[in-house]
């Protein structure tokens, strides 16, 4: 009986040992927790914050220490499901946003607020309401960028408190009624027509103000060839007068020329009282060639005639002075 007594012991305590070792492993597992890259975790110590685990092997106490929370280090994106905004002129839309963050400290983020994400949603939509608010739809339509910085400001400061850093924020779609969308299509037409006509309007008074040009250049040119025409003939006329009066004023020079020459010839051959005498006499027949009007005879040329012997050239010439004399009087 000893001997079964001793079997039943033995059978039991190693019954007691296989239990002993299982929770001895099971309390090790539970102690020691391996952290994976890009998360951490955070510990509490008798229900308060006592450390932060960084990547890597870790031992807890037992009873003592628990993981609070699991963060992740990830840039996390927040695809926020449209809300209904209206803007400043009483005009509904529908914003799909979309929010980029990142936890920059795991115990503000696990102590800072009860849910962060839930939260940042409801201050992105908040937010977002003031600043659409304060925007007509057109303002809206062309500024999505000055928005979402605005708002990435706004969420970014708020959001210190949380743990939370807002990297971006993003407008993804602005959602129109039918009825404002058809509205919006007539205008964008009306406002295509219209810059159409302002732009044929444009095309037609530069075309008219080319022609104008063109009419006002070719005027000028014609003008200035009628100008230089004139120009070019005044001094054709000019330099045919000079021309002419030069000629006229060299003929005149040859002519007393020739008088001049004859003269000096007549000086140079000394010629006979009979020749001067005879010459006399052609140039009184030359002066009473029947175009003068009035005649005077030197008193002494009936002396000349008769001393030259010629009796009758003589009397041909007094009777041709007697006529002259008897038809001026």
């Amino acid at each position: 009986m000893f001997h079964n007594v001793m079997s039943i012991l033995a059978l039991f305590s190693n019954e007691i040992f296989t239990i002993a070792l299982v929770l001895i492993i099971a309390f090790l597992t539970n102690s020691v927790s391996l952290v994976s890259q890009s998360k951490v975790y955070v510990i509490e110590r008798l229900g308060k914050y006592h450390k932060t685990w960084q990547a890597g092997l870790h031992v807890k106490v037992p009873l003592i220490d628990r993981i609070a929370n699991k963060v992740s280090l990830k840039e996390q994106v927040l695809d926020f499901p449209p809300q209904p905004m209206i803007t400043h002129d009483n005009v509904t839309v529908n914003i799909d946003s979309v929010v980029f963050c990142k936890v920059f400290n795991p115990e503000l983020f696990s102590y800072g607020v009860e849910d962060p994400i839930d939260g940042l949603m409801n201050l992105t939509s908040t937010t977002l309401r003031n600043i659409v608010g304060e925007m007509e739809l057109d303002q809206l339509l062309t500024s999505r960028d000055a928005v979402n910085r605005k708002l990435e400001t706004i969420l970014d400061e708020a959001t210190d408190p949380w743990g939370l850093k807002v990297t971006r924020v993003e407008i993804k779609q602005l959602i129109l009624s039918k009825e404002l969308t058809e509205v919006m299509s007539s205008q964008m037409r009306a406002e295509r027509e219209r810059r159409q006509t302002v732009l044929e309007a444009q095309a037609h008074k530069e075309a008219v103000v080319a022609r104008a040009t063109g009419d006002k250049q070719a005027k000028i040119l014609a003008a200035e060839a009628d100008k230089e025409a004139k120009i070019l003939s005044a001094e054709a006329t000019k330099c045919a007068q000079i021309t002419e009066a030069e000629g006229k004023a060299e003929s005149i020079r040859k002519i007393y020329q020739a008088e001049a020459d004859g003269i000096e010839m007549l000086n140079k051959s000394n010629m006979s009282q009979s020749v001067l005498k005879l010459k006399a006499i052609e140039a009184v027949k030359n002066i009473s060639d029947g175009k003068a009007t009035k005649i005077y005879i030197p008193t002494d040329l009936t002396n000349i005639i008769s001393n030259v012997g010629i009796a009758s050239d003589a009397m041909n010439l007094d009777k041709s002075l007697d006529e002259n004399i008897k038809t001026n009087k």
